[in-house]
């Protein structure tokens, strides 16, 4: 097994030797197997994987969740590895937001695994999901009503939000259960029981427990390796569409701003009808938008004006996204009540150096210091809005400045996880309209500084800190109109 899983890491790409890695550890049998067969793999053709687990307790199980977290503590103590638990109240949060308790502790575990990794310095989140978990994925969403893409199941890995950088693995995913806990068995490794997973309730937990076995016993024996076998065969054509749907995508873009998107209506005709489908879910995913939000039915809509040589019809996507054709073009648009600008081209920053803004009538000067530990407290406390102190360490060199991106996120200082960008400056009271003029700094890796708001959480100033980036913005003088 161990030998399997490390070609796996490779062959998909999830992982490189020397990789830093957050292993999400719940204490329960899969996560536990998870766990130490990364461990075993580092004592295997020097991997020197720099794993650090992470552990969310959702205090829905009283003293049972506290059970876990002691577990998961007294594991990381006893193997000498660095662990982060925390807390939420799931139940109390899903109440507030009027969400399930399900999708709310997914949401709060993911933007807490996040945080660790940004903690850590890491670009990889490990979890435990296994080949079970995808043939009760993939049932479920037969049973829902799915499409192609849904039958491609649960994904060896994924960006762990739209537009983050850090990457959500699931290394066991060609691993049974059965064979995970003769793992442990074997290993005698510690792990616990969820006793709600032996209630029907979920939907997932009827799958796993009635469902799934009465077709096991009664039409298909091997049922699971036949969803699996599906699952492999979807997924090839979506990496197939996606390439194909990629390539194209890009040629039939006739203008753009941050508000619309003009393809050529014409050429996409031209295309098989389940690569115009992409077309159109990639266009709408372009702006930010979630997938799971667009139905068959829009697609179909979508279809339709694309077939229909009748100039202005129009139909509506999520979001108050409007998909219009007219003539020879199909242009999606987003809601707005004022016209925006279209997305500014990027201006390479010095560094060290000052750079002008004419766009936004700034100047930003940047110069690099050295800074002992005792300097960091009188840093933090900043002058104003326009400067900033960041940790010069943590910074990707070079760095532009631009506008913000459709459905971009960053980590605000002082916040509990990552935001949409859009979000942060609505929260910030940034009137629409310049909220379109902000300008945002960014290194390689995403923005750094929301010039005048806010720096993001990975630049921060800590006591390890020993170079700064000062960051000072300043307005520029306007010319007298003459």
């Amino acid at each position: 097994m161990i030998k399997s899983l490390a070609q796996l890491l490779i062959r998909e790409e999830l992982l490189q030797p020397s990789d830093g890695v957050v292993v999400g550890v719940s204490g329960g049998a899969d996560s536990m197997a998870l766990l130490h067969l990364l461990l075993a793999i580092n004592e295997t053709d020097d991997w020197n994987l720099k794993i650090h687990v992470a552990h969310l307790n959702h205090q829905l199980r009283g003293t049972e969740a506290d059970e876990d977290a002691a577990l998961v503590a007294a594991t990381c103590d006893r193997l000498s590895l660095p662990c982060t638990i925390d807390q939420r109240d799931i139940a109390k949060l899903a109440k507030e937001d009027s969400i399930g308790v399900e999708e709310i502790g997914r949401r709060e575990r993911y933007t807490f695994f996040e945080r660790v990794c940004l903690q850590t310095g890491s670009k990889v989140v490990a979890v435990g999901h296994h080949a079970d978990d995808n043939a009760e994925t993939i049932l479920h969403r037969i049973l829902r009503g799915t499409g192609l893409r849904g039958l491609a199941g649960i994904p060896f890995g994924r960006p762990l939000a739209p537009q983050s950088s850090i990457r959500l693995i699931r290394p066991l995913l060609n691993q049974t259960r059965e064979a995970l806990l003769e793992y442990l068995a074997n290993e005698g490794i510690t792990f616990r029981e969820d006793r709600t997973n032996a209630s029907n309730e979920p939907m997932r937990n009827r799958i796993r427990n009635t469902i799934l076995p009465l077709v096991e016993a009664e039409v298909n024996p091997q049922v699971r390796d036949a969803l699996i076998r599906l699952s492999s065969q979807a997924r090839w054509l979506e990496e197939f569409l996606s390439e194909t749907v990629g390539r194209t995508f890009d040629t039939l873009i006739i203008a753009r701003t941050d508000q619309t998107l003009t393809l050529n209506a014409d050429a996409m005709s031209r295309k098989s009808r389940i690569v115009q489908t992409e077309l159109i879910r990639l266009a709408f995913t372009s702006f930010g938008m979630g997938e799971q939000d667009l139905a068959f039915s829009n697609l179909v809509a979508a279809l339709d004006l694309v077939a229909d040589p009748t100039s202005g019809r129009q139909t509506q996507f999520p979001g108050g996204m409007t998909v219009e054709k007219r003539y020879h073009q199909l242009i999606f648009s987003l809601p707005t009540s004022e016209p925006r600008e279209a997305i500014a081209a990027e201006i390479a920053v010095h560094l060290p150096g000052t750079t002008l803004l004419p766009v936004r009538c700034l100047e930003i000067a940047c110069s690099i210091d050295d800074v002992t530990s005792d300097d960091i407290p009188r840093l933090r406390r900043g002058v104003s809005p326009l400067e900033e102190y960041v940790d010069f360490g943590a910074v990707h060199a070079p760095l532009v400045v631009r506008s913000r991106r459709p459905g971009e996120r960053f980590f605000p200082l002082g916040a509990p996880g990552t935001k949409k960008l859009s979000d942060f400056l609505a929260d910030e009271k940034v009137s629409p309209q310049e909220r379109e003029r902000v300008a945002v700094l960014c290194d390689q890796l995403g923005p750094i500084w929301v010039i005048g708001h806010r720096i993001d959480d990975r630049v921060k100033l800590t006591g390890l800190t020993r170079r700064v980036l000062h960051l000072r913005a300043k307005p520029l003088e306007r010319q007298p109109q003459r």
